[in-house]
């Protein structure tokens, strides 16, 4: 555990910059709270770009505490056969990119879902409709623990799956399976050295912005129509697939 608070600090912090920081996850932290998610689809990409010492392991533990808060929230609400189905897609998935990362090319798996995702979004914007099966559940988690374990964005198919179910519900299961996968992956970057008590505290510096970007959301959610709520979904999961085509071709390796 460090001894001093420089030791807390990533190289090179300054004020500014955490402050930059701050108003990030305050407006990532809003939209999930509003969606049910749109945390990592906003925060993620940014991070990438101006913010990398929060990457991945301090986004991840805000956003663990930040699913835990949304599945409390709304515990009544959670749908716990579609979480399972879910869940067990995402972990699967991850499990496959992880086997399939040293064999094929990052850049070609990133960018075929990110197509893939965009493709989905405007056919639902034109009127088609994704049905919430067991069976599409399952899809949507396999894709998404590809997406997640390679780009650390995974939530854009949850979002075309669940975009016609009630708001309330979407919120309060996805919150369950973020939570799920942030500590499953939380406990793989640990194992391989990446997750250690720097990251655990910047992450937890972030967390009273976090919570008050949260609770912000909690009035919203009253008053925001359904509809509202499916576009938000849909404009969040093309903003996080073009958030991942900019990380892999923009930003260097």
């Amino acid at each position: 555990m460090p001894s001093s608070l420089a030791e807390l600090l990533p190289p090179g912090f300054i004020a500014g910059h955490f402050l930059g920081a701050a108003v990030m996850v305050f407006v990532a932290a809003l939209l999930q709270g509003l969606g049910g998610m749109g945390f990592a689809m906003v925060s993620a990409p940014l991070a990438v770009l101006f913010f990398p010492e929060l990457v991945p392991a301090p986004l991840l533990v805000l956003g663990g505490f930040l699913a835990l808060l949304g599945m409390l929230r709304e515990r009544s609400e959670i749908d716990w056969p579609d979480a399972s189905w879910l869940i067990g897609g995402r972990l699967l998935g991850s499990l496959v990119a992880g086997a399939t990362l040293s064999v094929l090319p990052t850049m070609l798996f990133s960018t075929l879902f990110a197509v893939l995702i965009l493709i989905g979004v405007i056919f639902s914007l034109s009127g088609w409709r994704v049905e919430p099966t067991h069976r599409n559940m399952a899809l949507a988690g396999f894709t998404s623990g590809v997406m997640g374990t390679i780009t650390s964005s995974g939530a854009s198919p949850f979002a075309l799956v669940m975009q016609h179910i009630a708001p309330a519900r979407v919120r309060a299961t996805i919150s369950v399976v973020f939570l799920v996968g942030a500590i499953f992956s939380l406990a793989v970057l640990a194992f391989v050295g990446l997750f250690g008590w720097r990251e655990f505290w910047l992450g937890l510096a972030l967390l009273p912005i976090m919570v008050v970007g949260f609770i912000a959301s909690s009035p919203l959610t009253r008053i925001v129509p359904r509809t509202t709520v499916r576009l938000l979904l849909l404009g969040l999961s093309g903003c996080g697939a073009i958030g991942i085509l900019t990380r892999v071709w923009l930003v260097p390796a």
